[in-house]
């Protein structure tokens, strides 16, 4: 027979025994217990043609967003698509230096939103289109699809056409994209991602159901970029609300207001300007930011601005230290440039693991040649 002391031993070798199968069980049916790692999403821009993919640092991404597909007809449409599919291939080579990467296609952009709200007016447009985005995937051997609506029932470029029924369509749309996907998930035995690029102001969740919405999508990517106020020289991607001047747009202000619409904060991936935009000041240069501006435009991306334009050629380097982006003023010229760099970088990194967000998305990877920004977010997000 066995003392107590080795009934008891043996009891509690069993019951740990349990434990760890259980838990074991739990990390195989998809509950790990370990975090997630943040994923890092890139644009890259296939409208730039073939695309140079020996730059693309692919152990620094989890996931390449192609952008553009164009919509034609009703359907997810490649405009050129000799040079799209070149692209798809270098892009999947990549795979051989992280097995892990995704490659989704961007459906639409700022120029490519205009056929959106007629694409997925009815049930079945919505299927046409949902059956033609996935249709490209699943011939070029791809992970998913992202959607740039820019914007529904709200007007984006001049010309778009966009409709109060948007706000509901635009969920029918990726419950529709969703079916496709999970069609091809089951003949491919791989999981098929749904994305989507979302403005990143509060306006845009007055017209769409964000709440209802989220449960088709993967990685809702905040555009926390292009925050204009009217007439106004900004910074267009403030992490934190600035007080130099009235606004209620930033980063920070973002994620809690889509937080409060329903959508989980780990599925929320906070957006990054690569590139930089300038402003002229009417009248006299006083403080630049907060001033009226007579011009602003998309501006050169981060290896320009470090390299060429910070604290050189009259461009003078300040920070807001309460929104923690740079900007640059150059007082003969009366311009003012707002743009990231590894400071900034850091800060949002840290506000991302700290909200516990799903990770960080950035527009564009070719703004950024010499990888000053990526490398700063592979460093901040460890």
């Amino acid at each position: 027979m066995r003392s107590p002391k080795g009934l008891y031993l043996s009891f509690l070798f069993s019951a740990c025994s349990l434990f760890l199968f259980v838990s074991c069980k739990k990390s195989e049916e998809g509950g790990a217990t370990e975090k997630s790692k943040p994923v890092v999403i890139g644009y890259v821009g296939g409208f730039h043609g073939l695309l140079d993919v020996d730059n693309i640092e692919a152990k620094k991404l989890t996931h390449i967003n192609y952008a553009f597909v164009d919509i034609k007809n009703g359907e997810a449409f490649l405009t050129n698509e000799k040079t799209d599919s070149t692209n798809f291939r270098k892009l999947n080579l990549l795979k051989q230096q992280n097995e892990d990467l995704k490659i989704l296609i961007s459906v639409g952009g700022w120029a490519w939103s205009e056929n959106f709200s007629d694409a997925v007016l009815t049930d079945s447009s919505r299927k046409v289109f949902a059956k033609s985005s996935v249709d490209i995937i699943r011939k070029y051997n791809l992970d998913g699809v992202d959607i740039d609506w820019e914007y529904p029932a709200l007007a984006g470029e001049e010309g778009n056409v966009f409709r109060p029924e948007d706000k509901q369509n635009y969920t029918l749309m990726f419950e529709e994209i969703r079916k496709e996907l999970d069609v091809l998930e089951k003949d491919s035995g791989k999981s098929k991602l749904l994305t989507t690029a979302v403005a990143g102001w509060v306006e845009f969740l007055d017209a769409t159901e964000m709440g209802k919405a989220q449960q088709y999508l993967d990685y809702v990517n905040l555009m926390t970029y292009d925050l204009f106020q009217g007439d106004t020289v900004v910074n267009h991607a403030p992490i934190y609300t600035t007080d130099v001047y009235q606004t209620q747009k930033s980063a920070d202000a973002a994620v809690k207001a889509f937080v409060k619409a329903g959508v989980p904060v780990e599925k929320l991936v906070m957006g990054i300007p690569f590139y930089s935009r300038k402003f002229t000041v009417a009248g006299k240069l006083e403080k630049g930011l907060g001033q009226k501006q007579s011009a602003q435009e998309y501006f050169k991306g981060y290896t320009f601005i470090k390299d060429s334009l910070v604290n050189q050629k009259g461009y003078k380097a300040f920070r807001d230290d309460v929104a923690k982006v740079p900007y640059l003023v150059n007082e003969t010229t009366k311009e003012i440039i707002s743009y990231e760099d590894e400071e900034s970088i850091k800060e949002r990194c840290k506000y991302v693991l700290e909200n516990k967000m799903g990770g960080v998305m950035f527009w564009e990877y070719d703004s950024d040649p010499k990888l000053y920004l990526l490398n700063a977010i592979d460093q901040g997000l460890k």
